[in-house]
């Protein structure tokens, strides 16, 4: 498999916006059917209204800004995506919990947990989404990103960030909590 150098491409802070709504809108589709298929209902297990989750977001453009020079060195791609969204994951939990007083995720009945924030199997799995953000999702979303008129990405990023803020904003007013979506 061939790998795009970063130095060899022109990457802007719109990317990264882009690149953060596309993993948020995969992260709460991914729980959203894990969810589904755990409890027979569909919940929408964001702390926000819309279809995003930020923390999966966040944690990809993290490791796409801090690991992509490795792209050729898997191994340390897998662990340093354990350890960094591990971190994301307990100081999101940590903050979360802080400031609205309920948890979103609790891993209390999972081995090798500390305090339901974070265990280690979803550590093991953060290391595997990291390795193929880093490796596989990333140049293929280059290669398609910039295919899309300059004009385009940002008007287009400029208005699902505005939407993000109001629902952000809305969130705060109001937060989600409840049965399948808090503990």
């Amino acid at each position: 498999m061939k790998f795009i150098k970063k130095n060899q491409i022109k990457i802007d802070f719109i990317y990264y916006v882009w690149l953060f709504f596309l993993i948020a809108v995969f992260g709460w589709i991914w729980e959203g059917f894990l969810y589904f298929f755990k409890d027979d209902t569909y919940v929408n297990r964001g702390f926000l209204t819309g279809p995003w989750l930020p923390i999966y977001g966040m944690g990809a453009v993290m490791l796409e800004l801090l690991f992509h020079k490795w792209r050729d060195r898997p191994v340390m791609i897998f662990v340093s995506s354990m350890v960094v969204c591990t971190l994301l994951e307990y100081l999101a939990g940590w903050y979360l919990e802080l400031t609205w007083g309920v948890k979103w995720w609790d891993y209390s009945g999972m081995p090798l947990n500390l305090h339901g924030r974070i265990c280690f199997l979803s550590s093991l799995l953060f290391g595997m989404g990291g390795m193929l953000l880093v490796w596989v999702i990333s140049p293929l979303f280059y290669s398609l990103y910039s295919k899309i008129p300059v004009r385009i990405r940002i008007g287009l990023g400029i208005v699902v960030i505005l939407i993000f803020a109001a629902d952000a904003s809305y969130s705060a007013i109001i937060p989600r909590h409840g049965e399948g979506i808090t503990y």
